[in-house]
C-alpha cells in the first residue's frame, strides 16, 4: 500500500477517478481527524529559542554571502550593503505577521498553508506553484554558484580547461543533492548540519579580521570611495537581486508545534535569525568594498570574495573561503530543493496536484516523485546559467508569497474564524502587516524587465492550472 499524504481515507479505500473536490473533502475531514488527534496528544516541545534561531540562520545563511558581494558592487557600489539591508528589513516586515499566523497554524507547508486557509484555494494554488517554482530557480542559482567556485578551486591548484567546466559541474552536484534527498532526509539534514556549522566558522573568522582591518585597527588604509557612485535607484534595484538571500525565515514556522513557548520564542528566532543574516551580510560587502573597492570587486564577479579573502588573509584564506563557498553553495542548493519537493508535497495533500505527486518510497520515506519534480527543472535551469535571471526569478515569486502572507493575516484578523487564535500577534497591526505588503510587492518593481516578465508568466500559468483543475477544491479557512 502506498504511503501517500492526503491519497486514502482511513479505511485505505482506493480513490483513483475522483475529482480534486471528492479529493479535497477528504483530506478535509483526514485534517479534521488530526486536528482532533492534537488536541489530545500534543507534540512534544523540545525546541527552544537558540534551536529556532539555529533552523533560521541555518536556512538563509549561504550562496548569496558569496555569490552577490561582487555582483552587487558592480551595480550600486559601496551602498551595496544598503541593498542587503533594505533586503533585511523587508524580511523583518514580513517575519512579524509570519511569526502570528504560524502560532496560529502550526502546520507544515509554511506561507503556502498560511495563504490557502487565510485567501483561499485560487491564492494557495498560485502561491504553493510559486513557492515551488521560486525555489526550483532558487536551487539553479545556488548552483551555478557552486559551479564557479568549483572552477576557480580547481585553477587555483593549476587545474584548468579548455572550456568552463561551471555548468557541467553545477549539474553533475544538481544531481547528487536530488539522489541523496530522495535515499533519505535524515541524510540530507545530517549533510546540512554539518555544512552550516563549519560555514559560520569560518564567516565569523574571517568577517572579524576583515572588519579589525576595515576599521584601520591593523593601520591597513582603506581608499575612500562615493558611497552612492550610481545613485540612489540601483541600491533598490540591487536589493530585489539580492533578496534571494533572505529566502528561508519562514522555515521557522514549520517547526512551530514543536517550539516551546511559541508566543514568544517563535517571533523571536524569525524575527532574530533575519536581524543576525542581515549583519552577516552587511558586514561582509562592507569588508570586502573596504579591501579591494567596488570596482576592482566587481571585476572578480561570482567569485570576488575570494580575492578579498587573499589580500586580507593570504593564500590561506583564500583556500578557507574556496572551503567556505563550496559548502554555502551546496548548502543552499540542497535545503532548497529538498523545500521545493515539500510545497509541492502539500500541493499534493490538498488535491491541488495530482496525488501521485505526494506518493512516498517505501523503501525511503521520501516523496520521490516531488523531488524529481523538484530536481529535473533545477537542472535545466542551471543549463541555462544565468545567475542574476535566477536569483530574480527566485526573488519575484517568494516576494509574492510575502507579500500575501501579509494580505492574509489582515483578512483572518478581520474575519477571525473560529480556529484563528494565535499565542503571538503582531505590534503596530495593521500597519506592520501594511509595510510588509506594500515593500515585498514593491521590490518587484526595480527588477529587470526580463525577470519581471518571466515571473509574471509562471504566475499566470499557475493561475491557469488553477482554472484547469484545481478551481472545485475549498480551503479557505480549513485547517
Amino acid at each position: 500500500m502506498s504511503a501517500d499524504s492526503g491519497v486514502q481515507s482511513s479505511g485505505g479505500a482506493n480513490r483513483e477517478g475522483e475529482t480534486p473536490a471528492q479529493v479535497a473533502e477528504t483530506v478535509t475531514d483526514e485534517t479534521s481527524v488530526d486536528v482532533d488527534r492534537d488536541e489530545r496528544v500534543e507534540l512534544e516541545r523540545t525546541i527552544g529559542l537558540g534551536g529556532g534561531l539555529a533552523i533560521g540562520v541555518g536556512t538563509m545563511i549561504g550562496a548569496g554571502i558569496f555569490v552577490f558581494p561582487g555582483i552587487a558592487a558592480g551595480r550600486a557600489g559601496p551602498a551595496a550593503a544598503a541593498s542587503f539591508a533594505i533586503g533585511g528589513v523587508v524580511a523583518l516586515l514580513v517575519a512579524l505577521p509570519a511569526s502570528e499566523l504560524a502560532t496560529a497554524m502550526p502546520r507544515s507547508g509554511g506561507g503556502y498553508y498560511f495563504i490557502s486557509r487565510g485567501l483561499g484555494t485560487m491564492a494557495g494554488t498560485m502561491v504553493g506553484i510559486s513557492l515551488w517554482l521560486g525555489l526550483v530557480f532558487a536551487s539553479a542559482f545556488y548552483l551555478v554558484g557552486f559551479g564557479s567556485y568549483a572552477t576557480a578551486a580547481l585553477a587555483e591548484v593549476g587545474i584548468g580547461f579548455a572550456v568552463s567546466p561551471v555548468t557541467v559541474l553545477g549539474l553533475a552536484f544538481g544531481a547528487v543533492l536530488t539522489a541523496l534527498s530522495v535515499t533519505g532526509t535524515e541524510n540530507a539534514a545530517k549533510l546540512q548540519n554539518a555544512v552550516v556549522g563549519l560555514l559560520l566558522v569560518i564567516l565569523t573568522l574571517f568577517l572579524g579580521y576583515g572588519g579589525l582591518d576595515a576599521l584601520g585597527v591593523f593601520g591597513n588604509a582603506t581608499t575612500p570611495e562615493t558611497f552612492l557612485p550610481f545613485g540612489t535607484v540601483p541600491v533598490f534595484t540591487t536589493a530585489a537581486l539580492v533578496f534571494t538571500s533572505y529566502l528561508g525565515f519562514v522555515q521557522v514556522a514549520t517547526v512551530a508545534g514543536e517550539i516551546q513557548d511559541p508566543g514568544r520564542n517563535l517571533p523571536l528566532a524569525m524575527v532574530g535569525s533575519v536581524l543576525v543574516v542581515t549583519v552577516f551580510y552587511v558586514v561582509t560587502v562592507f569588508v570586502a568594498t573596504s579591501a579591494i573597492g567596488s570596482t576592482r570587486l566587481a571585476g572578480f564577479g561570482e567569485t570576488a570574495i575570494v580575492e578579498v579573502a587573499r589580500v586580507l588573509l593570504g593564500p590561506l584564506g583564500a583556500v578557507a573561503i574556496f572551503v567556505a563557498g563550496l559548502l554555502a553553495t551546496l548548502s543552499s542548493a540542497n535545503a532548497s530543493i529538498l523545500s521545493s519537493s515539500r510545497a509541492i508535497f502539500a500541493l499534493s495533500r490538498d488535491a491541488l496536484l495530482p496525488r501521485r505527486a505526494g506518493t512516498v518510497n517505501l523503501r525511503y520515506g521520501t516523496p520521490h516523485l516531488a523531488l524529481a519534480m523538484a530536481g529535473v527543472p533545477v537542472l535545466g535551469l542551471v543549463a541555462l546559467g544565468e545567475v542574476e535571471l535566477l536569483a530574480e526569478v527566485a526573488s519575484f515569486l517568494h516576494l509574492v508569497m510575502y507579500g500575501l502572507i501579509c494580505v492574509a493575516l489582515v483578512q483572518l484578523r478581520r474575519n477571525r474564524p473560529d480556529w484563528y487564535d494565535p499565542s503571538f500577534e503582531v505590534p503596530g497591526y495593521p500597519v506592520v502587516p501594511a509595510l510588509g505588503a506594500v515593500a515585498s510587492f514593491g521590490l518587484i518593481a526595480f527588477m529587470q524587465p526580463l525577470s519581471q516578465l518571466v515571473g509574471v508568466a509562471l504566475m499566470i500559468a499557475a493561475a491557469g492550472w488553477y482554472v484547469f483543475y484545481a478551481r472545485d477544491v475549498s480551503l479557505r479557512g480549513k485547517l
